[in-house]
């Protein structure tokens, strides 16, 4: 008898939850219940179940493994709904978080306040003590402080400690002391010490990671808690694991160890599909979903990566997959601002009450309203028939746009829909074009329920002749979910450069590094064949201010002498391909070190085919409707063809419409689809 693989991720309006027996997958998406998403995630293993003709006990006791991507961690900071954070810091350097790096951003706006530190000065206490850059004691630690901010700490009180002193990634002797007495102390508050969570020589990064990784430790524990009972109670015994924010997922534990690493964790696994689902080396990737727009890019098969993740005001500290969101989804708010301009988000109707046309109460007009109001959704097949459409209540509040524009409500509908594909567009520009990449010469996929009635005009916009509409497009994430790996990453410090190369103590920390990443998979249950280790450093020349993470593939055992050229030379390649120049001569200084573990086997089989009919086959036609057309500035009758299931081989030129029970694909003139094997449809221009 198969076994389910499952994977859900949270959004802000629905839970996408995508499931796979080996030979056959389903996507069901159920909305989102803020603040209980447990138990939306729940609702969504229970359509999972019916999807496969079983009751929910069944089909968990069949379920061998449940991946989640969660938005929990990310909203409470966005939110600023944490745990209060007590900070223990050196004595004369309490301002690194008011600090930070000393951005210039908006540098002429009189009206902008200076951001507020993630951890205010009145939660702040210095202890003396000094370590200095090259790991030698200057003073002792003074004790005394470290019991006194305990008992300030108890007086505020604050939820969770975090620690962060002066070079503790290159002797943690003090750091550990103080932790050793705050557990001592209060044994029940959460300490997160900075060497340990992010061992890295930037004092502001290494200390906002700490910061926040303390702080979800009253949210993201307590979340997984409950949502591990709900589920392990209704009947699962399998393999639950989290996704995080490096592409990959990990156990429960150690997320709730580290809560950090969830931040933005469920966006990072829509690359990941991508890459299975395309041969293409270079792709953009988009997920619009209810609340947000997302979008990543792949260049040679390679995830990119980055270490600017912003946080409100701050940055996240740790490096994370280069996912951008806007306020740009299905459930964005239309609305004229005071100079009589339409804007589209970032607010967002989200699951409760959602659009006016869910009929919950909502009133407000969103970019789900426009699109019914413009015949792109039918509203009696919404979510396959689950959740039929208002039309009466989108047109009103469509016609509160069009009555402060002086528009007739169809012109106001396709305004809206306009204004919030220009701002999927700038979204698309910023990773690709403001990063020196030419959109036209990437391949797009786009995932996201409520992205296909968009993506013909995006594309045809950005001059892209080919894109891709997967079948899983609505849980784009959540299949990332089944087809991504186990990871987890150690990093450590260790200064040195390629004219004095120091190769002992640089073995002695891999070394150090491969084994802590190999206790990472052994916990993870992961087992030997399936193991596999990436490695990495940050380099810099010489008077260089910051540095860039380059690969590299050591052979077996330890580095030898002969190795540093070549350390050397992919640190060139990759500053070439960054900043397009490299100085081959010019002395490269390595300052930190990275060893990836990755445990390869827990994919789900067959988790990026979907069986299909034969070739030349057919899309059945389920009749026409009445859509309005921009560049007619009029509703014409298109065809519209089922999508659930199709045939490899089909083909549909458009303008067409093409409905699958969770999502809707618009073809513009000119443009035609063809399925494949995998139920995914491949969209060009009509050239060969």
């Amino acid at each position: 008898m198969s076994q389910y693989q499952v994977s859900i991720d949270i959004g802000g309006t629905f839970t996408d939850c995508v499931v796979s027996d080996g030979s056959r997958r389903a996507v069901v998406k159920a909305p989102s219940t803020p603040p209980a998403f447990e138990q939306g995630f729940m609702d969504a293993l229970a359509l999972a179940a019916r999807a496969f003709d079983a009751d929910l006990p069944g089909f968990l006791a069949r379920t061998a493994r449940i991946v989640h991507g969660t938005t929990v961690a990310t909203n409470a900071l966005v939110e600023g709904r944490t745990g209060a954070v007590g900070l223990i810091c050196t004595a004369g350097h309490p301002d690194v978080l008011t600090l930070r790096e000393a951005p210039r951003k908006r540098a002429f706006d009189w009206r902008l306040d200076y951001p507020r530190p993630f951890v205010p000065r009145n939660r702040t206490v210095e202890v003396r003590g000094r370590i200095d850059a090259r790991g030698n004691e200057i003073a002792p630690l003074a004790e005394e402080d470290v019991r006194a901010a305990v008992d300030h700490f108890r007086r505020c009180p604050v939820d969770a400690i975090a620690v962060s002193l002066l070079w503790s990634v290159v002797e943690p002797a003090h750091e550990r002391r103080v932790g050793k007495i705050v557990r001592a102390l209060w044994p029940e508050v959460p300490v997160t010490l900075s060497h340990t969570l992010n061992p890295i020589p930037r004092e502001y990064r290494r200390t906002i990671a700490t910061a926040i990784d303390a702080a979800l430790h009253a949210i993201v524990p307590a979340y997984l808690g409950r949502l591990e009972g709900a589920v392990r109670e209704a009947g699962f015994g399998g393999t639950l694991l989290v996704a995080n924010c490096q592409g990959g997922m990990m156990t429960v534990g150690e997320i709730a160890a580290r809560p950090i690493h969830a931040v933005m964790s469920g966006p990072t696994l829509a690359p990941i599909a991508a890459l299975a689902l395309s041969e293409e080396p270079d792709i953009v990737v988009i997920d619009m979903g209810g609340t947000t727009f997302d979008v990543s890019a792949i260049r040679a098969r390679s995830l990119i990566r980055t270490t600017e993740a912003p946080i409100n005001d701050d940055l996240l500290g740790l490096p994370k997959i280069d996912v951008r969101s806007v306020g740009a989804g299905g459930g964005s708010i239309a609305w004229v601002d005071s100079g009589g301009l339409l804007r589209v988000g970032p607010v967002s109707a989200g699951a409760d009450p959602g659009p006016a046309a869910y009929g919950r109460g909502g009133t407000r007009p969103t970019v789900t309203d426009a699109n019914l109001v413009l015949g792109l959704l039918d509203p009696d097949y919404f979510l396959g028939g689950r959740l039929p459409l208002d039309t009466d209540a989108a047109h009103a509040a469509v016609a509160t746009v069009a009555d402060a524009l002086g528009l007739e409500v169809a012109e106001a509908a396709y305004a809206i829909h306009v204004t919030s594909n220009e701002n999927m567009i700038a979204a698309i520009e910023d990773i690709t074009v403001n990063e020196g990449i030419d959109p036209r010469e990437s391949f797009l996929v786009a995932g996201g329920g409520a992205t296909a009635c968009h993506i013909g005009e995006m594309a045809q916009a950005l001059g892209i002749e080919r894109f891709m509409v997967p079948g899983v497009a609505a849980g784009l994430s959540a299949f990332g979910g089944l087809v991504t790996d186990i990871r987890g990453e150690e990093t450590a410090t260790l200064h040195t450069s390629n004219r004095h190369f120091a190769l002992d103590a640089v073995n002695r920390t891999l070394a150090a590094l491969h084994e802590r990443a190999r206790r990472f998979l052994e916990r993870a249950g992961v087992p030997e064949p399936d193991r596999r280790y990436e490695y990495a450093f940050q380099a810099r020349y010489k008077y260089q201010s910051w540095e860039i993470e380059a690969p590299f593939a050591p052979a077996a055992g330890a580095l030898t002498e002969a190795d540093v050229p070549a350390l050397s030379d992919a640190f060139h390649a990759m500053h070439e391909r960054i900043h397009t120049i490299r100085e081959d001569d010019g002395e490269v200084e390595f300052t930190t070190w990275t060893v990836r573990a990755i445990g390869t086997g827990s994919r789900a089989a067959a988790a990026g085919e979907q069986a299909a009919a034969p070739a030349g086959g057919r899309l059945p036609e389920r009749g026409r409707r009445a859509v309005y057309l921009g560049e007619e500035r009029a509703f014409r009758a298109l065809p519209a063809y089922d999508g659930n299931a199709p045939p490899a081989g089909a083909e549909i030129a458009g303008p067409a419409l093409i409905d699958s029970d969770t999502t809707t694909i618009l073809l513009l003139a000119g443009q035609r689809a063809r399925t494949d094997a995998g139920g995914n449809f491949h969209i060009d221009t009509g050239g060969d």
